[in-house]
């Protein structure tokens, strides 16, 4: 399967703007980019920085966009209300045309996150949340009769239309953070998996072999194998790379996402490095 590649951008600091947002991800479509993913932060540590809502921003990207897929990798399923998630990602799929991959996952700051606002930050209780939340999400965007009740979550039958329009479903990707066991049979259940990995920074690059462990561990807990299933990494290139990117491919990469952001370098860098182009020529 041929890789595409996306760039994921922050919604923090001087990406805290929609506007420059949207204006990076048309910049990304213009130079032959296949999609635009952003973070989704609430708030951050670094509280003089300003925080751009990210399905907001999202919105703004598929109104100013034609071809590029797009999304928010990852959305903090924990904190936010399933149904109102629901609506939100139907609209968005149906504004989009079918572009929307929706991406969820704990999040990295449970204090500031959380905590700060009376939410329980404790890791199992977000993934328990978040695995019932993804239940409802799936049944609500089903357009027929569905009701819930779980720990943390109840939903009286009913009915949400419109549904989105991609068919199954809007893509899922989950996130982990490798070593990490859990997140990636979560993974194994949905559409595709984005990993992390312990001790690899924002200026760092995963190996190729870390990223197959990744790949074979969530493979191995999938009920039935096919092509249908993403493996998306987050990391850096400098340009056309394509041997780079064939190093990743042959471990099950199908998407490199190129991780840009204030600890590349200033806002204009990022513009020159979405114009350079995609690691895999176009």
């Amino acid at each position: 399967m041929a890789v595409r590649c996306a760039v994921g951008l922050p919604n923090i600091g001087d990406y805290g703007d929609p506007r420059v947002l949207a204006e990076l991800a048309k910049r990304a479509e213009d130079a032959g980019w296949d999609g635009v993913f952003v973070w989704d932060h609430l708030a951050y540590s670094r509280p003089e920085w300003p925080v751009a809502d990210p399905y907001v921003t999202v919105a703004a990207i598929a109104a100013t966009t034609e071809r590029i897929r797009l999304g928010v990798m990852v959305s903090i399923l924990a904190r936010r209300r399933p149904w109102k998630f629901a609506r939100e990602t139907a609209s968005l799929d149906l504004l989009s045309r079918g572009r929307l991959v929706v991406g969820v996952g704990l999040g990295s700051e449970p204090e500031l996150e959380f905590a700060a606002f009376g939410e329980d930050p404790d890791p199992r209780v977000r993934a328990d949340r978040m695995d019932e939340g993804l239940a409802i999400l799936l049944g609500l965007w089903s357009g027929e009769p569905f009701a819930y009740s779980g720990r943390h979550y109840s939903v009286t039958e009913t009915v949400f239309l419109p549904s989105p329009l991609q068919r199954p479903r809007v893509p899922v990707w989950v996130a982990g953070r490798w070593p990490a066991r859990r997140p990636f049979r979560r993974a194994a259940r949905f559409d595709g998996v984005f990993p992390t990995f312990q001790g690899v920074g924002h200026t760092e690059r995963p190996s190729p072999d870390q990223l197959a462990a990744v790949v074979n561990y969530t493979r191995s807990h999938r009920e039935q194998e096919d092509d249908r299933f993403d493996v998306a990494v987050e990391a850096q290139s400098e340009g056309p790379e394509p041997d780079l990117i064939a190093a990743y491919s042959d471990v099950g990469l199908t998407w490199w996402i190129e991780k840009l952001g204030w600890f590349r370098g200033p806002l204009d860098y990022t513009r020159r490095r979405i114009e350079r182009g995609p690691p895999v020529p176009t």
